[in-house]
């Protein structure tokens, strides 16, 4: 048997731990021989899952390049803004990359990025892990039958959750642009990457977008509401709440996402999670943060050939990122809410129901995605053992065109007016 594919993981947050649990379940296939972060309990906690050896544990990425190659890949789960450096020094060494989305925060960065992969022949599979869920890619299956005839118009949702937003872009890592990315970019280049997808290789021709920040501003700040939580005599009637949303948990034994990555240097308890409510940005009242990305953006699209395509992203919602489609074709419909997908045909008459079988092992904690994350890293792990770029799903050069139509949306939004995408690049 082939040796297991071995890989570096920069950065060792929420994202880097989740990926880097393949190994456990797939020792054969995957090894994790390195680790780069910054902050010593992150970095002590994954080399200690792995058995990494000390010469191979970093706490800048940088030094891994000063050393000869000792891996076939490397992981890249830093924060967005530092997603740059890292990916091209890296390509340049000769690791193949998994990159967390977004590739970078300007369109400038990830061309970049891209040419440095194709020039260093490495392959690069951006974590688009929605692709990856077989649900999901089970829609692009049935469109590529012709179960719909010609696509003609694609309506998407993303609805990311009340508390979600508040844990991730009023307080956490995402909520101010100037230190990572806008929010659609942040949160939802996932979606349009799967609305190019749908699309089939049609261009984009124009786009128009528009949202804001609503709600969670200081205006809206109740009467007699303190600047944290655990202070704040009004807390009990705030549906955003810092002790509904993490400590409640703790108290019933959940200490896995949102909980999980609010305390640095300690494993989650009452009282680390406390202390980090006392102190740190997760405690603060969502109407006292320094957060300014859109917490509800609509985005417009028209395709070659007439295919249009409408996607909303929204804060306000019960359900956590349990996205809804409807696509409608010439020759019938196709609705998925999450949990199935339905195919109604024009000419029969009739709805077929489709489902797949999404089951990961049952060791795998990956969070969030669950079966998407499973699958994304199984195909990496794939590509590179069996020198097969084919098996990632979202290869470098599609992958740039749909993050360009980000940043296309969001400067008609900035701009308020249609960007056509031949004219402004």
């Amino acid at each position: 048997m082939a040796p297991p594919v071995s890989v570096i993981v920069v950065g060792a947050g929420n994202r880097g731990t989740n990926y880097s649990e393949f190994a456990l379940v797939h020792p054969k296939n995957m090894k994790v021989v390195g680790v780069a972060d910054p902050r010593p309990f992150a970095r002590r906690k994954l080399q200690e899952a792995h058995k990494i050896a000390d010469e191979n544990a970093f706490d800048d990425w940088r030094c891994i390049i000063q050393r000869d190659k000792f891996a076939d890949a490397a992981f890249i789960c830093t924060p967005d803004r530092l997603h740059k450096d890292p990916a091209i020094a890296l390509a340049r060494k000769g690791y193949h990359i998994l990159l967390e989305k977004p590739m970078a925060v300007t369109a400038e960065d990830c061309t970049e990025i891209v040419e440095a992969c194709i020039k260093s022949g490495v392959m690069l599979s951006v974590c688009h892990v929605l692709r990856y869920d077989p649900l999901v890619h089970k829609i692009k299956v049935l469109i590529d039958s012709g179960a719909i005839g010609d696509v003609i118009h694609i309506q998407h949702l993303e609805p990311v959750g009340f508390f979600h937003f508040a844990h991730s872009f009023v307080r956490g890592n995402w909520r101010n642009e100037a230190e990572s990315s806008f929010a659609l970019m942040a949160k939802s280049c996932h979606d349009v990457d799967l609305i190019h997808h749908w699309a089939g290789g049609r261009r984009c021709i124009k786009v128009s977008s528009f949202g804001s920040l609503s709600h969670f501003r200081k205006e809206n700040k109740p009467a007699g509401a303190a600047d944290r939580c655990l202070d704040c005599p009004v807390e009990k009637d705030c549906a955003y709440s810092a002790c509904k949303i993490y400590l409640d948990r703790v108290k019933k034994g959940v200490v896995g996402w949102p909980v999980s990555v609010i305390c640095s240097n300690a494993l989650p308890d009452i009282e680390s999670v406390t202390e980090a409510l006392k102190t740190g940005p997760y405690g603060r009242c969502v109407y006292e943060c320094d957060n300014d990305v859109c917490s509800n953006q609509v985005v417009n699209m028209e395709f070659e050939g007439g295919l249009t395509a409408a996607f909303s992203m929204v804060a306000f919602t019960k359900e956590i990122c349990q996205r809804k489609t409807t696509i409608y074709g010439s020759k019938g419909e196709l609705s998925y809410d999450g949990n199935e997908i339905k195919v109604f045909d024009f000419l029969t008459q009739n709805t077929t129901k489709h489902s797949t079988d999404v089951r990961v092992p049952q060791s795998f904690c990956m969070s969030g995605h669950g079966a998407a994350d499973y699958h994304l890293v199984d195909a990496f792990i794939s590509a590179v053992a069996n020198k097969d770029a084919s098996l990632i799903r979202s290869g470098p050069k599609e992958t740039l065109a749909s993050h360009k139509l980000v940043f296309q949306a969001e400067r008609s939004r900035l701009e308020n007016r249609v960007v056509f995408c031949d004219t402004d690049n």
